[in-house]
């Protein structure tokens, strides 16, 4: 069986923070740089918005844009971005014979429909009727095929001409880490040479915070850095909209090609571990330690959701391990599918500079220059994953 190295050449980027590799440098580099946050439109919940975005740069047909919901509007920019960076983009050479594998949700309400539905329910007397009348006149054929998971990849195919194997998965956090580890087993195992990997996250969405809600996951009472909200109101999540992918190849096919890597992916695991009988932390502690070769890792890139228990878990391993840690929530807030794409993005962009991320709140100051660097992201009800990067 083939063992190939497996090196992140392309990195499309778009969050609260703005897009691509140098502004997402530029603000974690800074220190005390202060989140980007809309307090209002959605109180008592805070959210990481995006900021003005130019859809055509990466979408040019205004007819793709208006078919799509903002989620995946955002997964295919992102994944124009990654394309570009990595010298792919319009060589339909190797976009046709381009794997690709996302993480993705369900899709995204027609939140006007819910609306008029549940204001006609309160006074219809023929409720059933009604509900009937309503999905038949106003739900059209492509706003419900809008819904699918995988038209995101769908999308992508036919605005970048990514053409190869398809793979969406499903499943929160734990999607986007199924994606990456996939899409890093196939090309290690000589199944593919390059492919597109990553996700995209609508925060900015009122059944997203509805869904988020429910399950008593948001903090209510405003903004707090990350590894402090313990002991605040609500669940501790603070959500923001974005967008990763990342293009990954053999190290062999990118040497080929003269493209450059961020860095090597040299180790990649996932875990699904019964919260309500195992110790979470030490969990944590164990997976971290598997895939940095069993030493206590010095660098880790955290995709840390806030969310109370996971996150204090994590925090309590990382810190019994004594490693300097950067939890990326703090910035961009937590984009669930794409949350590990994001994590191992910023990781890949920190370890090819060289230098570690500023500390944000009270993380403890990085000394030595960086190498490599620990990757994490822990559900916030399930899922965890860890990789590690190594300069390419």
């Amino acid at each position: 069986m083939q063992n190939n190295k497996v090196v992140i050449t392309g990195i499309g980027i778009i969050t609260s923070l703005g897009e691509g590799v140098e502004a997402h440098w530029q603000a974690f580099s800074e220190k005390g740089r202060e989140p980007r946050l809309e307090k209002e439109a959605f109180a008592p919940y805070t959210v990481h918005p995006l900021g003005e975005v130019d859809w055509s740069l990466q979408i040019p047909k205004r007819g793709d844009q208006r078919q799509m919901e903002t989620w995946q509007r955002l997964g295919t920019y992102a994944a124009g971005l990654a394309l570009q960076d990595a010298g792919i983009k319009d060589d339909e050479s190797l976009t046709t014979t381009m794997d690709m594998v996302v993480g993705a949700a369900g899709g995204e309400r027609d939140i006007a429909v819910d609306m008029q539905i549940l204001e006609e329910g309160r006074t219809s007397n023929e409720r059933e009727v009604m509900l009937n009348a309503r999905l038949s006149t106003e739900l059209r054929p492509t706003l419900f095929l809008a819904q699918l998971s995988n038209l995101l990849a769908g999308n992508i195919s036919i605005v970048h001409k990514v053409t190869g194997s398809s793979r969406t998965f499903m499943g929160e956090e734990g999607s986007g880490i199924s994606a990456i580890e996939t899409a890093v087993a196939r090309i290690r195992t000589g199944q593919s040479t390059h492919a597109l990997v990553g996700g995209s996250y609508n925060a900015e969405h009122f059944d997203m915070i509805l869904g988020h809600e429910l399950g008593g996951y948001l903090k209510h009472d405003g903004w707090a850095p990350l590894w402090q909200r313990e002991g605040t109101a609500g669940g501790g999540i603070i959500s923001g909209s974005g967008g990763v992918f990342l293009v990954l190849e053999s190290a062999d096919h990118a040497a080929k090609r003269g493209a450059r890597a961020y860095a090597e992916i040299a180790a990649i695991e996932s875990a699904l571990v019964d919260r309500e009988k195992a110790d979470l932390a030490q969990s944590v502690q164990e997976l971290v330690l598997e895939t940095n070769g069993g030493t206590a890792p010095g660098y880790v890139i955290s995709g840390a959701s806030g969310a109370h228990a996971p996150t204090r878990a994590e925090k309590e391993a990382l810190d019994t391990m004594a490693a300097v840690y950067r939890g990326v929530s703090h910035l961009t807030g937590h984009m669930r599918e794409a949350q590990f794409p994001l994590a191992l993005a910023l990781a890949a962009i920190s370890v090819a500079k060289g230098e570690a991320f500023a500390p944000m709140g009270n993380e403890k100051d990085a000394g030595n220059p960086v190498s490599e660097a620990v990757v994490t992201t822990i559900g916030a009800t399930r899922a965890e994953g860890v990789a590690k990067l190594v300069r390419a």
